[in-house]
């Protein structure tokens, strides 16, 4: 499978810039088909994307014997079912995150995985592969700040989150689509650079309510891990804060100083006894772009696989956790 041949399922807002274009634009890869249910906006993506097919139906898509590989960019309630449809029927898989609405749907597609040990599956926690949070991860490694005690996160955001991308219809905020609220969203690439960074985690806890009942989702997210090498993490997720409040910061401590970073914005910054200094970062264009070239070697042979099912198991179980699904 020299040539990765893609085929989207949910080619909505995800897909227009953060992903589809890079399709076609990494080496020994290409975008041949786009499906929504919504016929007219599956033939306007496809017109202007220059895709050469497009569907209302996944399994007419997944009819196409040119394409050989699935990108899953649903809402989470239809991951579970795509994705085992897509294995089933021979296709490699890439899945959006969060891989499903909770782990009890994330460890069926692991049943799937083993079931189908031709078949290869990765989900997109693609910050794995960003420029800027793979120097955070060298500088960590480096021990710049020395041996990591804590972590504390925080995300407050208005009750209309300008990270969000603005749809017709809010499916982020119905938990039977979503899994939960903006917390489902945002803090699966948020917790997944913990993993990536730390390791194992040995316990984790929280607790999530909904303070404003603006919305069904609960909008006030609070957890706490504590890994194996003994790093903590706190995290806070508000939702309905005011507008002059909003924050999206990561500091991590440890004995020789500190880093912090936004996990949606451009920079890095650090402290330590001997230096003080703030690096600036300019993202990928499509910021999938570098993710997806590992998942095409991967594909190939060429490569490990850039996050696994089951890694994204255990940020389920964690997020499972802080919310008490």
């Amino acid at each position: 499978m020299s040539k990765i041949n893609w085929g989207i399922i949910g080619c909505g807002d995800v897909t227009e810039k953060k992903s589809g274009p890079a399709f076609s634009k990494v080496s020994g890869s290409s975008l041949l088909g786009v499906m929504r249910r919504d016929a007219t906006k599956a033939a306007d993506y496809a017109q202007r994307h220059n895709v050469a097919n497009w569907y209302s139906d996944a399994s007419e898509l997944m009819n196409n014997k040119n394409i050989n590989a699935i990108y899953i960019a649903t809402p989470p309630a239809s991951h579970m079912d795509y994705a085992i449809e897509a294995l089933s029927k021979g296709f490699n898989v890439y899945v959006e995150k969060p891989v499903t609405r909770n782990a009890d749907e994330a460890r069926q597609i692991a049943e799937a995985v083993k079931h189908h040990p031709e078949q290869k599956l990765t989900v997109a926690h693609y910050r794995r592969a960003v420029p800027m949070f793979l120097k955070v991860k060298e500088l960590l490694e480096s021990k710049l700040i020395g041996e990591v005690r804590t972590v504390q996160i925080r995300m407050w955001q208005s009750r209309k989150p300008a990270l969000i991308a603005k749809v017709e219809e809010n499916w982020r905020v119905q938990p039977e689509l979503s899994g939960g609220g903006y917390f489902h969203d945002l803090a699966p690439h948020q917790l997944d650079l913990m993993l990536y960074y730390f390791g194992e985690p040995e316990y984790y806890n929280g607790f999530s309510l909904n303070q404003s009942g603006n919305t069904p989702a609960d909008d006030h997210v609070c957890g706490q891990i504590l890994f194996k090498n003994k790093v903590v993490v706190n995290g806070s997720w508000c939702f309905n804060v005011a507008d002059n409040q909003t924050t999206d910061t990561c500091e991590v401590i440890g004995t020789k100083g500190r880093i912090i970073f936004p996990f949606f914005g451009d920079y890095i910054s650090w402290k330590t006894d001997d230096d003080e200094q703030t690096i600036k970062f300019i993202h990928p264009e499509h910021i999938q772009q570098p993710m997806i070239e590992k998942i095409v070697a991967y594909f190939n042979d060429e490569g490990p696989n850039p996050c696994s099912i089951d890694e994204a198991i255990t940020l389920m179980d964690i997020m499972d956790a802080f919310t008490k699904k």
